[in-house]
């Protein structure tokens, strides 16, 4: 059986910015390493040593504990004195690089995140298998589907969310409670996207499409007209992330997409429920991804296939593995859901 994270080097990943930093500002921004610990233990960690609110750090994007992954935080300027990349901040974390901005990292702030996998215990025919779907994913696309560690550990994430627009109280306040209704939007998109999971590469009459290079929203009028630009990869069909102000299809798409709204008791969007000083105003997500800069290596020897492969940000690298992996792997940590389920 393929495994993953036997350990932490086994899965590395790289945030690649949309910009760098500027030389000054109020804000420092921090390029770190970290090993066996998730985003929200570094900034814990970053804010008892620099003796801040956790609050005061910022991120552009989570990532796993089971990982070498470096990074990118923010932080106000004035709480570092000396030089920043000499801070000591304890086992598993090295500060590698380090700027001022004008603004703090918000999130989503990045352009991709670039891959490193080692999967051990690959017999040679899942090898080739695995190389053949690896280059359709890079023609046709993959499933943009959200992870389940978007989820919690627990999976009950988007049921917190659920709690919270029914405007029960949630410990660990406003961001948590912000948290665990986006758990809830990307769990109604994953459901949407399971519905159209055999026309990923296509747009209908009524959609709205993602234009990939420019990021812009459009309606499909006429789905034939717009083919060839889909084929090309040019424009996807997206999904939802519910929101009082989110774009909504036309057509076949709307009647599914509201079909899975009021499964989700989500009918009507314009009046959700939000706790004081929440707004969500929703958007639309690409109802599949292509990775670029993408590479795979078998080394028959010790049984490993090597990937590396660039993803937009907010795709997630165990979706294509799960797609690389249909019968299911071992994470080491756990088991992929095709096994569970």
């Amino acid at each position: 059986m393929p495994r993953i994270r036997v350990e932490p080097e086994d899965f590395q990943v790289e945030e690649e910015p949309l910009y760098r930093p500027c030389g000054s500002g109020p804000f420092l921004h921090l390029k770190i390493e970290k090993r066996l610990l998730n985003t929200d233990e570094v900034a814990q960690r970053l804010a008892e040593v620099l003796d801040l609110s956790p609050r005061e750090i910022h991120w552009a994007g989570r990532k796993d504990r089971v990982a070498v992954a470096r990074q990118w935080l923010s932080l106000p300027a004035d709480a570092v004195a000396g030089d920043p990349e000499k801070l000591d901040l304890g086992p598993g974390i090295k500060v590698l690089d380090s700027a001022r901005h004008v603004e703090r990292l918000g999130v989503g702030q990045l352009a991709s995140n670039f891959f490193r996998l080692r999967v051990r215990s690959v017999v040679s025919g899942w090898a080739e298998r695995a190389k053949k779907r690896f280059a359709e994913l890079q023609k046709k696309g993959m499933p943009n589907r959200y992870g389940r560690q978007r989820f919690g550990r627990d999976g009950r994430n988007p049921e917190r969310g659920r709690r919270v627009l029914a405007g029960h109280p949630l410990r660990g306040g406003r961001r948590t409670a912000w948290l665990m209704v986006t758990a809830l939007q990307s769990q109604v998109f994953n459901e949407v996207l399971d519905r159209r999971a055999d026309a990923l590469d296509e747009v209908w009459t009524g959609d709205v499409a993602l234009v990939h290079d420019t990021g812009e929203l459009a309606w499909v009028d006429d789905a034939a007209s717009w083919e060839q630009r889909v084929r090309d990869f040019e424009a996807s069909a997206t999904g939802p992330l519910f929101g009082t102000k989110m774009h909504r299809p036309k057509g076949p798409a709307a009647v599914l997409e509201a079909a899975v709204l009021r499964d989700f008791d989500l009918p009507d969007l314009a009046s959700l429920k939000l706790p004081r000083g929440m707004r969500l105003f929703g958007d639309r997500r690409a109802l599949r991804v292509r990775p670029s800069g993408a590479e795979i290596e078998y080394d028959l020897t010790d049984s490993v296939l090597h990937l590396s492969f660039r993803l937009p940000v907010g795709s997630y690298a165990t979706v294509l593995l799960d797609e690389l992996f249909p019968e299911g792997y071992d994470e080491g940590n756990g088991l992929s859901p095709r096994l569970l389920g």
